[in-house]
This record gives C-alpha cells, sequence and structure tokens, in this order.
C-alpha cells in the first residue's frame, strides 16, 4: 500500500485579500510558519514517512523543511506539484482582473473546465501534472507512507483524480493552508481517509 499524506503548504499573503497568487514567490508569513511547525508535529506523531516531495515554490519548500526536519526525511523538488500558471492574471487581486474581465473571471468560479488564463494555464494542464506526480509517487513508493507538500490548485487537481469526480467539481473540495488529506492506494484500490484536516493547527486558523 502507498500512503499519501497530502499538506497545502501554509498562510502566505495573498489568500485574503485574495490574489492570483500561482507562480509568484511568496514567503510563508509568520502564522504560516507556525502552521508549518504544528503541520510537522501532526504527521510525525501519527504517520512514518520515509520520503517526502515538494512543489518547486518557496512556500512549499519551507513547509516541507519544517517537516521534514522533525520526521527524519530529506525532502525533494517534484517539478509535477507546481501551482497553476494564472499567465497574465498572476500577482493581481480578484477585484481588479474581475473589473478587467468580468465574464471570464465569472466564468472561473462557475465552470472552471472551460477556463484558460490568459497566456497560462488550464485546469486540464494542471490535472495531467498532477497525475504524472501522482504516478510518480505510486510507482516509486509502493509499500511506503509518503508526504506530498503542494498548493491549493494542485491538491485539489489530484484529490479529483483520485474520487473520480470531474474538473467541474473542483470548487467543492477546501484545501486550507497547511491541511491534511490521507489517500491509501493497494493496487487499482484508492481509499481517501481525510480530506482537509485542520484540527492540528489550534489558533492559526
Amino acid at each position: 500500500m502507498t500512503k499519501i499524506i497530502l499538506v497545502r503548504h501554509g498562510h502566505v499573503e495573498g489568500i485574503d485579500p485574495p490574489r492570483f497568487r500561482g507562480r509568484t514567490e511568496l514567503p510563508l508569513t509568520k502564522i504560516g510558519m507556525r502552521q508549518a511547525q504544528q503541520t510537522a508535529q501532526r504527521i510525525a506523531a501519527h504517520w512514518n514517512p520515509l520520503s517526502l516531495y515538494t512543489s518547486p515554490m518557496g512556500r512549499c519548500v519551507a513547509t516541507g523543511q519544517a517537516i521534514s526536519e522533525l520526521i527524519g526525511t530529506r525532502g525533494q523538488i517534484l517539478e509535477d506539484l507546481n501551482d497553476l500558471n494564472y499567465g497574465t492574471w498572476q500577482g493581481r487581486s480578484y477585484e481588479d482582473v474581475r473589473a478587467e474581465s468580468p465574464e471570464l473571471f465569472a466564468l472561473w468560479f462557475a465552470s472552471p473546465h472551460l477556463v484558460r488564463f490568459p497566456r497560462g494555464d488550464s485546469l486540464q494542464d494542471l490535472v495531467a501534472r498532477a497525475g504524472d506526480a501522482l504516478r510518480f509517487v505510486r510507482d516509486r513508493h509502493r509499500e511506503e507512507t509518503v508526504v506530498m507538500v503542494g498548493h491549493d490548485s494542485v491538491n485539489r487537481a489530484l484529490l479529483l483524480q483520485l474520487i473520480e469526480q470531474p474538473l467541474a467539481a473542483y470548487w467543492r473540495l477546501e484545501q486550507s493552508p497547511c491541511a491534511i488529506s490521507e489517500i491509501a492506494i493497494t493496487g487499482a484500490r484508492v481509499c481517501v481517509h481525510r480530506i482537509n484536516e485542520t484540527g492540528h493547527l489550534d489558533g492559526t486558523r
């Protein structure tokens, strides 16, 4: 059995009020650093991961570093865990984009599977990358527990595939900062044990 402990990175600026963060480098805030430490403690106390992979973005690497220090496993970069490329929307506030492109902005929240960001990704691009990451981890770690640290977007894309939901259901899966999801894969059988667990973040949610 491969067990995946899926984690979103800790809090960063641009979550509230919201921005299209994507490939913009943003450090963890003080809250985000505390969340990463609490998440590390939760994982170290309840699982025995042998490997850890993170998105190449610094916020994920920093969250992974906090975890790796407690579980004694060196983190590795997995490019396919990277965030959405929001193209010309990247780094801009929701308010700004809504004013400039009201129809496409509304479509993103109503039917995300129909959107390609200007000069950027579509959900189909993201799901293809997430699927490659999932296959890589499953094939390399068939009898191990593995931590994967990604983003709101890529974690949703992974979970959609694991529970066999359409891309239109993208917004139905909440992924809070430093939330934990747990997935067990045995052969062709997938069992999701928890999604978006945040109880370990008392005082920092």
